[in-house]
C-alpha cells in the first residue's frame, strides 16, 4: 500500500514538473518589471542680487524705501535684525599697503583703468565680495575688492595706482583727485537718517518683493557706489 502511494506521488510529481516545463513563456508567471527612477529635478538657480542706490525716503521696523537716483521708490523689506555699516570721509593718506579695498573703476582709452570710488574695508571684512568684475554703475564700469599690494604714481593718468592682488588674478587702479575716498566703519539705525545715501544688495523674494540684510549709508558724504 505505502510503494502504490509513493509511486502515485512520484507520478504526480513528474507531471507537474512536465507541465511547467512544457509550458510556453508568455504562460508562465513573469516577474514585475521595477518602475522607472525619475531622475530628481535641477535646483533652480538663484536670483541674481539687486543693487538698489539712492536715499533714504522712509524707514519702519521691517523696511526701508529708497528713492533711486532716477526718482522712483523702491521699498526694500528688512528682517527683525539686520546689519548697518556706515561710508565715513577718508584719503589717499588711508589707502597703505596691506589694506582690502573696494574700487569701482572705468578704463582710458589706453586701458588704464581709473578709480570713480575707493572704499576701505576694515580688517573685518576682509575678503568680502574678493575678486574684480563687473560693475553696474556704468556700462563699463568694473569693481575690484582686493589687498593693496603696492602705491605708485600714475604713469600715463595724474594720480597715484594701486596695485591690486586678488585671488585668481591683480591689476592696477588709478585714484585720482576726482576719486572719491570712504572708509567703511560700524553704523547702527542711527544712522538711516532720511536723506541719507544708502546702498543695499537685496534679494528677490517669491512674491516679487526685495529684501536685504545689509545696509551701506553714508554718514555725511554721499559716495556713488
Amino acid at each position: 500500500m505505502l510503494n502504490s502511494i509513493a509511486k502515485g506521488l512520484l507520478v504526480v510529481s513528474a507531471l507537474a514538473l512536465g507541465a511547467c516545463a512544457s509550458m510556453k513563456p508568455q504562460e508562465q508567471a513573469a516577474a514585475p518589471a521595477p518602475a522607472p527612477v525619475a531622475a530628481p529635478a535641477p535646483a533652480p538657480a538663484p536670483a541674481p542680487p539687486v543693487r538698489v542706490r539712492g536715499t533714504i525716503a522712509a524707514l519702519t521696523d521691517d523696511a526701508i524705501t529708497i528713492k533711486k537716483k532716477d526718482g522712483t521708490i523702491q521699498v526694500v523689506n528688512l528682517p527683525p535684525k539686520y546689519a548697518v555699516n556706515a561710508l565715513v570721509k577718508a584719503n589717499l593718506k588711508d589707502i597703505k599697503q596691506g589694506v582690502f579695498v573696494g574700487t569701482t573703476a572705468r578704463p582710458k582709452k589706453d586701458g588704464t583703468l581709473v578709480a570713480d570710488e575707493v572704499h576701505i574695508f576694515p580688517d573685518t571684512m576682509r575678503g568680502a565680495g574678493e575678486g574684480h568684475y563687473p560693475w553696474d554703475t556704468a556700462a563699463d564700469a568694473t569693481m575690484t575688492n582686493a589687498a593693496v599690494t603696492d602705491l605708485t604714481k600714475g604713469v600715463t593718468v595724474k594720480g597715484t595706482t594701486m596695485s591690486l592682488k586678488y585671488k585668481g588674478g591683480e591689476n592696477q587702479v588709478t585714484v585720482t583727485p576726482k576719486t572719491s575716498i570712504v572708509k567703511v566703519e560700524p553704523g547702527s539705525k542711527k544712522d538711516l537718517k532720511k536723506g541719507a545715501s544708502v546702498f543695499a544688495i537685496a534679494q528677490t523674494q517669491p512674491d516679487g518683493s526685495l529684501k536685504t540684510g545689509f545696509l551701506l549709508v553714508g554718514r555725511g558724504v554721499h559716495p556713488p557706489m
